[in-house]
Order: C-alpha cells, then structure tokens, then sequence
C-alpha cells in the first residue's frame, strides 16, 4: 500500500512538472518605457505613403516558446492618441470621416487562436474591434527574441503586420481614393523572471 501510495504521488508530481504554462507579458508602452509601437501606413491618392501611429495602447501576450500553440495576445488602442505630424490631418483622421474618436474611443484586438508556423513564427487569428464593428482577422507574427534584461525582468518581442480594408470597419475612404491601410505591430513585453 505504501509503495502504491509512493508511485502515486510520484506520477502526479511529474505530471505536474511537465504542464508548462506560458508567461504572461505586459507590452512595454509609451507609459512603461516606449519599446512597442503601433503605426498605421495608407496609400495617399495612389501616389505616396501617409504614415501615422498611435501613442498610447496597452495590453498583454501569453507566449511560451515550448507550447506557442497556447499562447495569446490582448490589445487596447486609444484611438484618439493618432498621431501623423500633422495637427490638420490628425484631426481629419479622428473626425467621422476616418475614427470617428468621438463615439468610438477605443479599438481592440483579442487573439482566439494561434498556430506555430515554425522558424519562430506564429498565425495570429483574433477579433479586431474597429470603429465599431468587429471583424475577424489573421496575421503572421515574428519572434525577434527573448531574453534576460538589464533592468531584472525577462523579455520578448515580436513584429507583425496586417492589411485591412476600410470598408470591412464601415470607413467609407471611396472619396479620398484610398481603399485599404496598413498596421505594424512592434511589441516588446515584460514578465517577471
């Protein structure tokens, strides 16, 4: 019975010990140090690139480089921090026209799935809520690396970069002659060693 007793207890702690759980990290924002950023690219009347980003979001990934399957990423944009270099256009970008900040002072991505491609490469599947409406996206994220920092915690980055259309948010562009943007995703989180 105490031998029965023993090799239970030892095949539920080797259990136990071999169920990983991937690290929760907190994207280093513009609060927490500026090493994330998120940019927007549009096409201006065919012609030329107009380039903007967003100054303050925040939000968290679960990654774990043994299970990358399992892990997720959560992101909040104020979309009323666009920021292009140009006072006029960033008022025009955040007026009804484009965001519509007024009644839609927030977007937000929530990963529901993500695959591992290999080669330290993930598909990022999710809900971008956007101006309203809410639509499912997927992307390509890229591991850049991970590792211990000067500062005492542990960290890693990824990049990753989306196209959209801004009929698919009810952002009618038809107008301006631009049909689609850009997002570059540049995130760089923290946990705790």
């Amino acid at each position: 019975m105490r031998s029965l007793l023993k090799c239970t207890l030892l095949a539920a702690a080797i259990a136990t010990s071999t169920i990983a759980t991937a690290a929760t990290y907190v994207i280093d924002d513009v609060t927490a140090g500026a090493h994330s950023q998120i940019d927007v690219k549009v096409k201006h009347i065919g012609i030329s690139w107009v380039k903007g980003r967003f100054n303050s979001f925040a939000g968290t990934f679960e990654y774990d480089k043994d299970l990358p399957n399992d892990s997720s990423v959560e992101v909040t944009i104020d979309t009323n921090s666009f920021d292009s270099n140009h006072a006029k256009r960033n008022k025009h970008i955040m007026s009804p026209d484009f965001l519509d900040v007024a009644k839609y002072p927030t977007a937000t991505f929530k990963s529901s799935n993500i695959k591992d491609l290999g080669d330290n490469k993930v598909q990022v599947t999710g809900e971008l809520i956007l101006h309203g409406v809410t639509k499912t996206i997927s992307f390509d994220a890229l591991l850049l690396g991970e590792g211990d920092s000067p500062w005492g915690d542990y960290r890693a980055g990824f990049e990753a970069s989306v196209d959209l259309n801004f009929a698919d948010f009810k952002i009618d562009t038809v107008k301006y002659g631009v049909s689609d943007f850009t997002i570059n995703m540049f995130f760089e989180g923290k946990t705790a060693k």
